[in-house]
């Protein structure tokens, strides 16, 4: 949720020695600060302390640049351009042609190598698809490794064949998911740790010890970078001149930065100083009216609204369990009442173009999946008149058989069903501190009201929020579903929000579906949803696809399981040009939209340059 999170939790503090951190006080560095010319300062993802740099530690556990899909210190198999959905090499190549439904292929680059000199093998990605802290059981069955080898030429055909690589073929579990989308996230999404240093420490140690370990001391790592110096104000990597895809991948170059520093602020406030300052580089910080920054040098990926790519789509999930949120027609009327203009051009900045109904996004990515047409289904999204919004819902709750009491003076009483009885107020649960969100709770809460409807906003603390989304604790809770732009998409979003194969009673851990709609056994239920679900991934069809999306989409906006609010980027995307430049923007778009640290996004670190 980090892109979502308008303040960090961390603190921009004095060092040590009582002088500021070379990162934030301009051009009089302290004694034994990093050179500014050779030194990248980055921030948005850490927001706290480091707890470990353990890559078998849960990725929401491992500190930046080990946890999430952070590419710096330990590299995943391959990346994923969210620009143009092309999955790209790293420490393998994914072979196209030689996979399908049944295995995706991956042949492993024989230049990898460990910074202990060590080659990258199959052991290495087994041993991590088996003990990392990512379950692939249900989405891959086995990993069948195959050697590569050289043949001899012709007029040497009794020589012996050279081992020039591996190859692996990842076997999609028939049995369980049954999903190859699925199993190109995985290839993604985990980072590969060497099997030779882990093995004997889990043999010694056992795996729960080995997981508690920190990890920091010179971590034989195989990505650009290494840990050079950490503390609870910054985290120091350096650049390792020996990486392997400095010569396999990128012309022999090394990444221009010597250093990357992520420092740990105390707010966004002091994120935002330093990017206006040119202290700090780079940012995923929400930053409002960013346009305001663009004298001092600070830029984002458009020059104009919305000045960020969209990949992510937070909204308001209803717990489908409760009356009267149990009512397809209610869900609808509530949907309704939201001013999604106010959503767009106060919470979160403009930084979005505007909702349209349904499930899936109209990004380069997901817009040939749309029905103009279809979208008829759902509720009317751009009634800008506030008047006529109160009566269109008004009336929806009329015909769905309530009622709202208001006072004299206008404040609602309450809302009422068919038999006249007071309904409970509802509340929208939402983290409290996560200003962007509280934002768009208090307005979707102002026009319910206004509406009739008897909601009020909920913001807790992480303690309870977490727990509540899970055990569906809640009325209404706020929710940004699968918030990393990945292969699987739109599917994966259409899964979280409506898949009932996992399907858990009130008060059970859900891990999707966390609504609890679509209940199997019901009179409601509807097994068209899952079957198509289960068809998806298997299709190979475009034209087939994409009438199959077509349905689900047009089923969520029937059910309206739960309320789309805006779009927001996968990341926030923020630059200044102070120090480095040749940042990739809509007019020089050779990465994506995402800081140097993560995905395709790595491969700025190579085509930055400094200033003059």
């Amino acid at each position: 949720m980090i892109g979502l999170k308008s303040i960090a939790r961390t603190a921009l503090v004095l060092s040590a020695s009582g002088a500021v951190f070379s990162g934030c006080g301009g051009s009089d560095q302290a004694e034994g600060a990093l050179p500014r010319q050779e030194t990248l300062y980055l921030s948005g993802q850490q927001w706290g302390a480091p707890a470990t740099f353990n890559p078998l530690a849960e990725s929401w556990m491992a500190a930046w640049p080990v946890g999430g899909r952070f590419n710096l210190v330990y590299e995943p198999l391959v990346t994923y351009n969210t620009l143009n959905g092309q999955i790209e090499d790293l420490l393998g190549h994914l072979v196209e042609e030689l996979s399908n439904n049944d295995s995706i292929v991956v042949d492993l680059n024989p230049a990898a190598t460990w910074s202990d000199g060590k080659q990258v093998n199959s052991n290495d990605v087994k041993f991590m698809f088996t003990k990392g802290s990512i379950n692939t059981a249900e989405q891959i069955s086995a990993i069948h490794v195959d050697t590569l080898y050289a043949e001899p030429a012709a007029e040497d055909s009794s020589a012996e064949r050279k081992m020039i690589g591996e190859r692996l073929a990842f076997i999609v579990n028939k049995a369980q998911r049954n999903n190859p989308l699925s199993v190109r996230d995985l290839l993604q999404a985990i980072r590969i740790a060497p099997a030779h240093v882990f093995e004997p420490l889990i043999a010694e140690k056992g795996l729960d010890e080995v997981k508690k370990m920190m990890m920091d001391k010179n971590p034989v790592v195989s990505g650009p970078y290494n840990i050079k110096d950490y503390s609870a104000n910054k985290i120091i990597l350096e650049r390792r001149d020996d990486y392997w895809g400095n010569a396999a991948l990128h012309n022999g170059q090394l990444p221009a930065p010597k250093y990357i520093v992520h420092p740990i602020y105390k707010s966004n406030d002091h994120s935002t100083i330093a990017l206006r300052e040119g202290a700090l580089d780079a940012s995923m910080s929400f930053v409002p009216r960013i346009w305001h920054k663009k004298g001092a040098g600070v830029h984002t990926w458009f020059n104009e609204p919305p000045y960020f790519v969209p990949g992510a789509m937070p909204m308001m999930m209803i717990n489908t369990m409760k009356e009267p949120l149990n009512d397809k027609r209610f869900r609808r009327a509530l949907a309704t009442a939201i001013d999604y203009t106010a959503i767009r051009m106060f919470a979160v900045s403009n930084y979005t173009t505007p909702l349209q109904p349904g499930l899936i996004m109209p990004t380069n990515l997901e817009g040939k999946y749309i029905n103009a047409e279809d979208q008829k289904l759902g509720v009317n999204l751009g009634i800008t008149d506030e008047a006529q919004r109160i009566n269109q819902v008004k009336s929806m709750l009329a015909e769905a058989g309530y009622s709202s009491k208001f006072t004299d003076g206008g404040e609602l009483i309450g809302t009422y069903n068919a038999k006249g009885e007071k309904i409970p107020t509802l509340f929208i649960t939402s983290p409290a501190g996560w200003t962007d969100w509280e934002s768009i709770v208090t307005i979707a809460v102002e026009g319910m009201r206004k509406a009739g409807i008897d909601v009020r906003e909920g913001f807790v603390d992480g303690g309870q929020y977490w727990p509540a989304m899970g055990t569906g604790n809640f009325d209404l809770i706020m929710h940004k579903p699968t918030a990393d732009v990945s292969p699987s998409l739109p599917w994966s979003r259409f899964n979280e929000v409506m898949a009932s194969r996992d399907w858990q009673p009130l008060g059970a851990w859900a891990g999707t579906n966390i609504g609890r709609y679509n209940q199997p056994g019901t009179p409601e239920f509807r097994p068209e949803v899952d079957s198509l679900l289960g068809l998806i991934p298997l299709m190979t069809d475009e034209e087939a696809k994409a009438s199959a999306y077509r349905e689900l989409n047009k089923i969520f906006m029937e059910d309206q399981p739960s309320i789309p609010l805006t779009y927001l980027p996968e990341q926030y995307y923020e630059f200044s040009d102070r120090v480095w430049t040749n940042w990739p923007t809509e007019e020089n778009p050779y990465a994506p939209p995402q800081l140097p640290w993560i995905a395709s996004g790595t491969k700025v670190l190579w085509n930055l340059k400094l200033a003059k």
